[in-house]
């Protein structure tokens, strides 16, 4: 594995942080920009087009869509509530199969106040989530809500996914979220 490259997407959003750079603000609904102009960038609207497929992915478990969106190489990572997924064939493995497939006989993925950062062959985009599926095993809807970060690399093959981080939304309650 080369370290140099893998690293790449975190020493440019570190370098953004220390210098910085304002990336375009976005305005909390809808998900459309307050400034910027987002939206006329092809790279984010590529970077948003990527985002659809990815929930569409989710909504199918489909790992050949999923290795459409994410860089299949070694370097990958997805944070999420039930793991740490390294690599490609980890997310595909344990992400895509063992949790959305196996798990869950149907999935409903809806994305919004999106926002797309874009920094030359490096970007990353925040979103909102609502999830809701049905368990396998006895038919129960599950329905949750969250929080997403996703980073990009941009290669030969265009925008690909190279990290996730999802969480729960916000717990600001009496000794909560700490």
């Amino acid at each position: 594995m080369n370290r140099t490259r893998s690293a790449l997407p975190v020493l440019i959003l570190t370098a953004v942080v220390l210098t910085g750079i304002q990336a375009p603000a976005c305005a909390r609904s809808g998900g459309t920009p307050s400034a910027g102009d987002e939206k006329s960038d092809p790279d984010a609207a590529q970077i948003r087009a990527l985002i659809d497929k990815y929930r569409q992915s989710i909504d199918r478990a489909d790992t050949a869509l999923g290795a459409q969106i994410w860089s299949t190489t070694a370097d990958v990572t997805f944070i999420h509530p039930r793991g740490h997924e390294r690599g490609w064939e980890q997310v595909r493995t344990n992400f895509y199969e063992k949790t959305m497939g196996a798990l869950l006989s149907e999935r409903t993925l809806t994305v919004h106040d999106m926002c797309v950062h874009v920094y030359g062959d490096t970007a990353w985009s925040e979103f909102y989530w609502d999830f809701v599926a049905k368990l396998k095993a006895n038919g129960q809807t599950l329905t949750t809500h969250g929080r997403e970060t996703q980073v990009y690399r941009k290669s030969g093959d265009g925008w690909r996914i190279v990290h996730v981080h999802y969480s729960g939304m916000p717990m600001t309650g009496q000794g909560q979220g700490f």
